[in-house]
């Protein structure tokens, strides 16, 4: 039986156009791929195999906007062991957004065609907010799963709706006609052409950003005064809030990392059930431009994103619980709250 190297393997040349050779044999040193994603390079590349480039590019995006999780990473590596990415989170805002589709949309069309579909839906009320999970309908174990959350801007003040308003409705929509009409064949047959691939794959990566312009100032501390949520992606738009590592026993690793002096959470969350355990760093602190007086731009420190930890148990009758908990969730969030930077 023939055996495929991972550098020869479609989606590993898939990163490897866009990140170089170097980055994408570093991916595949740390993140654990299913064997059955490692096919031999051909004509076609399935849903499957886009949908992890995409997770793969997305989860390299975050470690070079978080130093803490990039440090752990390597450590797993230095040990012989892979990260099991379990899933990434995005947020949207439900609300004017110019020619970029309004909430989940934004994203879900990508999604969706990737094989992607609602696991799970989480009200977030405290928050404004509502999560869903997608899940992926082909790999649901191994390939990562996207914690989709819109805000709900009609749930908050007037004042707030004019500052969301003025900061996400001139989003302009990061995908070409070509993609979107690449990603309406890929729904339909389930791959694409390798060269449509290659070719689609930076735009599919580049609608989890910002879309808006920089914001102002006065509409950031607008936004910030009710929901923290709004101002995080006031700044940091719809890319990664956070990846997660899949880990046998989350308690004992948040030891761990305290110990190394990381910047985790202060406590770690179980759900109801028992089953599904998570704790995190807080999010990295980075400069982001914001327009102050007299239109000039200044740069502010803010929260940006950082990296999570998870231990999923299973059912009684042995299936893994891939699902969520609003509690955790909505615990995990204040990760990225100003107060935590």
């Amino acid at each position: 039986m023939e055996t495929t190297r991972p550098a020869e393997s479609r989606v590993i040349g898939l990163i490897q156009g866009i990140v170089g050779k170097a980055r994408a044999e570093a991916l595949v040193a740390s993140v654990e791929i299913d064997a059955a994603l490692l096919r031999p390079p051909s004509g076609t590349v399935s849903r499957a195999e886009l949908a992890e480039a995409l997770n793969l590019l997305l989860f390299d995006d975050l470690l070079r906007r978080v130093p803490a999780g990039a440090l752990y990473v390597l450590d797993r590596v230095r040990r012989g062991e892979k990260v099991v990415h379990d899933h990434g989170a995005v947020r949207t805002v439900l609300g004017e957004s110019g020619t970029l589709p309004p909430g989940e949309i934004a994203l879900t069309r990508i999604l969706a065609p990737l094989g992607y579909e609602v696991g799970e839906v989480y009200p977030l009320d405290r928050l404004g907010m509502t999560g869903r999970s997608w899940r992926h309908r082909d790999f649901p174990n191994t390939i990562a799963q996207f914690f989709v959350s819109e805000l709900h801007v009609d749930r908050f003040s007037p004042r707030f709706e004019g500052s969301a308003r003025r900061v996400f409705g001139a989003s302009r929509d990061p995908l070409p006609a070509a993609t979107a009409a690449a990603l309406d064949e890929l729904a339909a047959t389930g791959e694409l052409p390798a060269e449509t691939a290659r070719r689609i794959l930076p735009d599919l990566a580049g609608a989890f950003d910002r879309q808006h312009p920089v914001p102002a100032l006065v509409d950031y501390e607008r936004l910030l005064a009710e929901s923290a949520e709004a101002a995080w992606i006031a700044t940091e738009g719809n890319a990664f809030n956070h990846v997660t590592d899949r880990v046998a026993d989350v308690a004992a690793l948040a030891e761990e990392e305290l110990a190394l002096g990381r910047p985790m959470k202060d406590r770690v969350e179980v759900s109801a059930t028992g089953r599904v355990i998570q704790t995190a760093y807080r999010a990295a602190p980075v400069e982001r431009p914001f327009v102050g007086s007299a239109e000039a731009l200044v740069l502010r420190p803010v929260p940006g994103s950082f990296f999570e930890f998870i231990t999923r148990h299973h059912h009684a009758d042995g299936r893994l619980d891939l699902g969520f908990d609003t509690s955790n969730a909505q615990a995990i969030f204040k990760m990225t709250a100003p107060v935590l930077a």
